[in-house]
């Protein structure tokens, strides 16, 4: 009879340490996880499969309508384009998959012939902002407030050189031909249309890429 008491004593000792403490954290403030968006039309989803084989890192983002006439749908949130790519928090994934193609292909051998090194990280001022177009052609809203665009300001180098646009557009002679040699190669095809310092004075610092009207390249 003892050795039983002594063993109901045991496991009433033990029973708290077999209970999950209470979670207190106040419930606006405890970690969730956000819902993963899937490709759903078959556009999205034949984009999606281009960009697996492209070997780029992304996230599908869910669609979304800011109202304003800003939206973001069958976008992505695009990490890497074969190198890291910066601030690309969303963009339609047909804009992502023409990015990577150009990254891949024109920059790196523009960046082999050029300066004998390969582009290693591609700066970017983002593609989404809900904003109207700013000088030049047309008014209304950009290609930026439905995700349709791009703007790039820097590649940086295998041995750490950082070629910007501001600096570089006017730079060295190799830093000049590699930069109007990836400007003219979105010119080919693969973007509707592109803006560089060319073009006016709010795109000094940056090339603008976009997928709507077009073609234009300046």
């Amino acid at each position: 009879m003892r050795n039983a008491r002594w063993i109901v004593l045991l496991a009433a000792l033990a029973l708290p340490a077999c209970i999950p403490a209470p979670d207190n954290t106040p419930a606006g403030k405890r970690p969730h996880k956000r819902p993963t968006a899937v490709a759903t039309t078959a556009d999205m989803k034949a984009c999606v499969a281009d960009l697996n084989r492209m070997s780029a890192r992304y996230t599908i983002l869910p669609n979304q309508d800011f109202g304003g006439g800003c939206t973001a749908t069958n976008s992505v949130q695009l990490l890497g384009i074969g190198v890291p790519v910066t601030n690309v928090t969303a963009i339609r994934c047909p804009m992502a998959r023409a990015m990577t193609s150009w990254a891949q292909g024109p920059v790196q051998r523009a960046a082999r012939s050029e300066f004998g090194e390969r582009v290693v990280k591609i700066e970017t001022m983002g593609a989404y902002s809900c904003r109207n177009v700013v000088g030049g052609r047309g008014s209304g809203r950009s290609e930026h407030a439905s995700a349709n665009a791009v703007d790039i300001s820097a590649f940086i180098l295998s041995d750490g050189r950082r070629i910007s646009v501001k600096q570089g557009w006017t730079g060295s002679g190799e830093e000049r031909a590699f930069l109007r040699s990836v400007r003219d190669a979105g010119c080919k095809g693969l973007f509707q249309t592109v803006l560089s310092p060319d073009y006016n004075a709010a795109h000094h610092d940056h090339f603008h890429f976009d997928m709507g009207r077009g073609p234009y390249c300046r």
